[in-house]
């Protein structure tokens, strides 16, 4: 048992959680304000999310015995958040089960697994160096806006990964919150202990609703959330099959949903924290951080508004700081692996770039176009006109 126990991976399912929620919960918010829900309505969202998480990440990462990590949809709170204007509460309910619906088709016949697994693992790799690229250089950037607590917080992650690599996150992560406190940077005025209720909310389903938010919120879900997910499966070493994942996450959406569970997805960002080095050294253990995580998100899920102003309480700096250092050894791993075909190498550039741009277009993310623009620069440059045979 002590073999498997890791405080490491515990740490890692602990900062999966944290830089998760603090990133993008105040989307979510917006749009469950959107919707029209109340206070209760949207302390129900928030757990229904939790549970959501916190379940598919146990159960999906014990059956698989892989880093399987699911998150809330950000782009797609994101489109919520303009597109649920007069949209009724029951209806918005019914566009997520009808979204859901979409997904757990798409899981079911395979048809997502099998245009994922034409992607080239140096395309995979390269959009996933791309991702993290910003989390990597916002370390700095938080430095810039608290450099006694940050810059305190690199050299101490420098000195440990030097000494004791495997806690090294942990240990930065503790220090760093001391010394937040003798800073004065921790807030807990707002923090208080309370269950999350759920509330149940019939479902509506209106045509107008369904066309017009329904089928963007799945696009935008599949391109924005799972396949940037899959690729940091694949570019991490994990075989494992997408169709049960995508039927899974799909399944949970459409039983929630009714209490505000809105679209649960592969996570991408949040997922490669948990498939580092840093998670575990051993790769088939590192299944382990992904448990840890799901236990965190079920207690964000059971304690949502205690949770989410215990996560307030930390300063930004702190967040944008560790997040970053806890990915360092990923973005690094990404790019060896992108480099590493010569063949590909520039198409493999190409998507890191689109990827790290943060362009969008349509509503659909970065990272997808990354997936895009490195596969057709991979299709332009391998392509040869062949000549006819009578030629010589």
């Amino acid at each position: 048992m002590s073999k498997t126990f890791s405080w490491s991976s515990i740490a890692a399912g602990f900062v999966t959680v944290l830089v998760g929620f603090t990133s993008s919960a105040a989307i979510v918010f917006q749009a469950a304000g959107a919707a029209g829900a109340t206070p209760a309505q949207i302390s129900s969202w928030i757990g229904a999310l939790g549970l959501g998480m916190g379940l598919t990440c146990i159960g999906l990462s014990l059956r698989y015995r892989a880093p399987i990590v699911t998150a809330w949809s950000t782009p797609g709170a994101a489109l919520l958040v303009t597109s649920l204007a007069g949209v009724s509460l029951p209806q918005a309910i019914g566009v997520f089960m009808f979204a859901a619906a979409l997904a757990i088709l798409f899981g079911i016949t395979g048809w997502f697994e099998r245009v994922m697994n034409r992607i080239p693992l140096s395309i995979a790799a390269a959009m996933l160096a791309g991702i993290l690229a910003r989390f990597g250089m916002d370390v700095f950037v938080a430095m810039k806006l608290q450099f006694a607590l940050v810059f305190a917080m690199f050299i101490a992650y420098l000195l440990l990964k030097r000494l004791l690599p495997r806690y090294a996150i942990i240990l930065v992560l503790g220090f760093g919150i001391a010394l937040a406190a003798l800073q004065g940077l921790l807030h807990f005025e707002h923090f208080h202990v309370a269950l999350a209720q759920p509330v149940f909310t019939m479902p509506e389903f209106a045509w107008s609703s369904l066309i017009g938010v329904g089928i963007p919120l799945f696009v935008v879900n599949m391109a924005s959330q799972n396949a940037p997910g899959v690729a940091v499966l694949r570019a991490s070493g994990y075989s494992t099959p997408i169709s049960p994942l995508i039927s899974w996450t799909g399944i949970t959406t459409l039983l929630l949903a009714p209490f505000g569970c809105f679209a649960l997805n592969l996570a991408a960002i949040t997922a490669a924290i948990c498939m580092g080095k840093e998670a575990h050294e051993d790769p088939n253990k590192r299944y382990l951080a992904s448990i840890a995580a799901g236990v965190f998100y079920l207690l964000v899920g059971l304690f949502g508004a205690t949770v989410g102003a215990l996560f307030a309480a930390f300063p930004k700096e702190l967040v944008l700081a560790i997040a970053g250092m806890a990915l360092f050894g990923t973005i690094a791993n990404g790019l060896t692996v992108a480099m590493a075909n010569e063949r590909q190498r520039e198409p493999a550039l190409i998507a890191f770039l689109v990827t790290a741009s943060g362009v969008s277009l349509f509503g659909v993310g970065a990272a997808f176009w990354g997936l895009v623009a490195g596969a057709l620069s991979m299709l332009a440059l391998s392509w040869q006109r062949t000549k006819p045979e009578n030629v010589r």
